[in-house]
């Protein structure tokens, strides 16, 4: 099928403005986008519905240099993506489409995706296409365990930086080690001071191949006592993009909860 960027629409606001990004990165990869609807059934007599077609065709009109084609396709749609998603570049979703119910934040399809996507899946909140997501296009964070790192994700975060030519948050969460965090007493702040030393150096050596690839990214190195989740919800707020790597799931579904801008979740 070619390199190609993936994004899925129903009739939700919210899915045109996940298919307006992907537009966006489309044009900044320079690569054809595939506008895809998704129905859960083929049944006899079929009535052709142009969702596609007419988000594909709004997309031109905003972009015209945008080269991309429109499908409907049929079946379960978390099934139907996991498919797509092994051949695409990026896939790309909104949080919610027309099903969700109000106060839910993440939606069936964006969930189940979360955690078992074959491929790099961004999942973008927003309501009204054409509009930026929440947060702000200047910056692009990683969050990143950097005594395992998923590499898939830290590539597609430094090239991310590279494209919008942004500086990289990269962030490493840290916990104290098992024998300070269960003791009855307060840790001493040089034990804290030497452990976090200790954090700094582990992130930086993780990240050191990365940076030699990319020597013209600027990167912001950081080490924060919190949750992975927890620490990518507090660092990402004014953030364009959050690239995690996903091995559970767990921690992607967790920052969804409260994603206030597109979040890229990158299998290891």
């Amino acid at each position: 099928m070619g390199r190609m960027i993936i994004t899925c629409v129903d009739r939700s606001a919210r899915s045109r403005a996940a298919a307006d990004w992907a537009a966006r990165e489309a044009l900044l990869r320079d690569l054809p986008l595939h506008v895809v609807h998704v129905t859960a059934s083929d049944e006899w007599p079929h009535r052709p519905d142009p969702v596609a077609d007419r988000v594909l065709a709004a997309l031109v009109r905003r972009h015209p240099e945008l080269a991309g084609r429109g499908s409907t396709l049929h079946g379960a749609p978390a099934d139907v993506l996991r498919t797509l998603a092994e051949d695409a570049e990026l896939l790309v979703v909104g949080l919610r489409g027309e099903g969700g119910h109000a106060g839910v934040a993440v939606g069936s399809t964006a969930a189940a995706l979360a955690v078992s996507c074959p491929g790099p899946l961004v999942l973008v909140p927003g309501t009204l296409a054409g509009e930026e997501p929440p947060g702000r296009a200047d910056g692009v964070t990683l969050g990143i365990d950097a005594r395992d790192p998923v590499g898939p994700a830290v590539d597609l975060a430094f090239e991310a930086a590279r494209l919008r030519a942004v500086r990289l948050h990269a962030v490493h969460a840290w916990r104290f080690p098992p024998q300070a965090a269960h003791s009855p007493f307060p840790v001493l702040e040089e034990d804290r001071a030497t452990w976090e030393d200790q954090e700094v150096q582990t992130l930086a050596d993780a990240l050191r191949p990365w940076r030699g690839k990319y020597p013209h990214v600027d990167v912001l190195e950081d080490v924060v006592l919190f949750t992975p989740a927890e620490a990518l919800a507090h660092t990402a707020r004014n953030s364009g993009l959050v690239v995690t790597g996903r091995r559970s799931g767990g921690t992607a579904l967790a920052l969804l909860e409260h994603a206030r801008c597109p979040v890229a979740v990158v299998p290891a």
